[in-house]
């Protein structure tokens, strides 16, 4: 193909590209739609219902051009009134986080900028706003300077870095991995299971600790287990302790564990995912042993309330870190004198990756530690509040929370699983506020999870009459 023919071309493939470079004005229109739309929606999250069991459709890709306000339209029909509104208050089951305006501004920011920060030789100022997070982190969880942190999606990525560590630091594999044994709870979250089998160790041996009636771990149970699977020949080298745990709201003996840890030389992993921020609150001393972990999780989408896909991990074995994770290639050789620690993705699985620091970064700068540390105590302070109601309406609750999860049922004289179950059933139905079902102890029990940072007094308040009501369709219908 001769020059004249291959820019004729790009003539013609210009006009149809440029298409994807909007105007100055066509932005401010565009802006001024979503401004609106945001407003609309966040406006109306105290009075729309925090559950919606229907499916979308009509979301299929076509070539048909349509424009930004029919497609809010449609999004707002067949994504926020579907399934669970994790933006409202009113999101009272699973773990909520809510997602704050200023997070979404950074979002915004960062995809408009859009740095690669994962690599320090490619943006500095992206990867030191990544690292000064990471920093933050190790000051509030008392992790010495030199440990290392990553940003990732959530807490099963963090988990997997973390694993990936402690797996290459006590060499388990090959034919030693069935010799090797992992102790955790039947409370931990199940993406502990779910990484040790994407990172090999599917064979490993797992030993699932005995609870007490808080649902925490016994360490008693822990050290009997150790010693006996050492006197058999086995190689205890992972112990798992949860701070804050998604059922039950728990903090495992953290200080105790850790010094097990240590006299078996144990690597020790603390999965903070939910519960970890709150020892910025009066509940920091239950958090007691969590500077002694070898590895932490912590999600700031949970107790920082920031959008999900940004959770995080410290790990004070950075050799181990780099192991487990540092490659290169030649076409990086340009940014290889300036790598390492200094960059994210040195200690991560992801090379490109989206610019989480900054959702977490300008947040806090804009409105500083206090008012995330007072919706935690406030969340702290509504659990309580929440179980005195339901305590006089004859329900049964579960132990008192370390934090701010709790379980409970209804005493129904037969078939109480059941009827529990169909409690759980119409309170979905209803909708207006968002809970969820676990099964705990061998009985069917309902769960609250207040976290949310719009969660307030008056909610639960809606909450409380929506157990209420549901309550006595349950009955009437016994009655038939």
């Amino acid at each position: 193909m001769n020059t004249e023919d291959i820019i004729s071309q790009l003539n013609e493939l210009s006009k149809t590209s440029k298409e994807l470079e909007t105007p100055e004005v066509e932005r401010g229109e565009m802006l001024k739609s979503v401004i609106d739309y945001a407003n609309q929606f966040m406006g109306s999250l105290n009075s729309v219902k925090a559950f919606s069991d229907k499916d979308s459709n009509s979301l299929e890709i076509t070539n048909q051009k349509r424009p930004l306000s029919d497609l809010l339209d449609l999004y707002q029909k067949q994504v926020a009134e579907t399934g669970i509104n994790a933006a409202s208050g009113k999101h009272l089951g699973y773990i909520p986080g809510g997602g704050v305006f200023t997070a979404a501004i950074a979002d915004f920011i960062a995809a408009i900028t859009n740095p690669f920060a994962s690599v320090h030789y490619a943006s500095p100022g992206a990867a030191n706003i990544e690292n000064e997070v990471v920093n933050w982190l190790k000051k509030v969880f008392s992790f010495p300077e030199n440990a290392v942190g990553s940003l990732n999606s959530g807490g099963s990525i963090s988990t997997l870095i973390a694993f990936n560590a402690a797996r290459d630091f006590h060499k388990v594999k090959n034919e030693f991995i069935t010799k090797n044994v992992v102790y955790l709870s039947e409370q931990v979250h199940h993406s502990t299971q779910k990484a040790l089998r994407i990172i090999g160790l599917e064979d490993v041996i797992i030993r699932y600790v005995s609870i007490d009636k808080n649902h925490k771990i016994k360490t008693d149970s822990l050290e009997d287990l150790i010693k006996k699977d050492i006197s058999d020949g086995l190689q205890p080298f992972l112990v798992v302790a949860t701070a804050g745990t998604t059922d039950t709201g728990a903090i495992d003996p953290l200080d105790e564990i850790a010094d097990i840890a240590k006299a078996h030389k144990m690597w020790f992993h603390v999965d903070a995912a939910y519960g970890g921020f709150f020892i910025m609150t009066s509940k920091k001393e239950l958090f007691k042993g969590i500077e002694k972990a070898d590895s932490l999780i912590i999600d700031p989408h949970k107790g920082l309330f920031l959008p999900y896909g940004v959770g995080a991990v410290l790990i004070k074995n950075s050799e181990a870190v780099l192991h487990s994770n540092f490659y290169t290639a030649n076409y990086m050789q340009d940014g290889a004198n300036n790598e390492m620690l200094k960059s994210p993705a040195n200690v991560s699985p992801e090379l490109t990756k989206h610019f989480r620091g900054l959702r977490v970064w300008l947040p806090l700068q804009i409105h500083g530690i206090e008012p995330f540390v007072a919706c935690l105590e406030e969340k702290l302070l509504l659990i309580h509040y929440f179980r005195n109601q339901l305590s006089e309406l004859g329900f049964c609750l579960g132990p008192e929370p370390d934090l701010s999860v709790s379980y409970f049922w209804f005493p129904f004289e037969t078939d109480s699983d059941k009827k529990n179950q169909q409690l759980m059933d119409e309170i979905h139905k209803d909708g207006s506020v968002f809970l969820s079902s676990s099964i705990i102890d061998k009985r069917f029990v309902i769960r609250i999870a207040i976290l949310a940072f719009r969660t307030k007094k008056e909610i639960i308040d809606e909450a409380i009459e929506m157990i209420k009501n549901c309550l006595e369709k349950v009955n009437t219908e016994t009655l038939k």
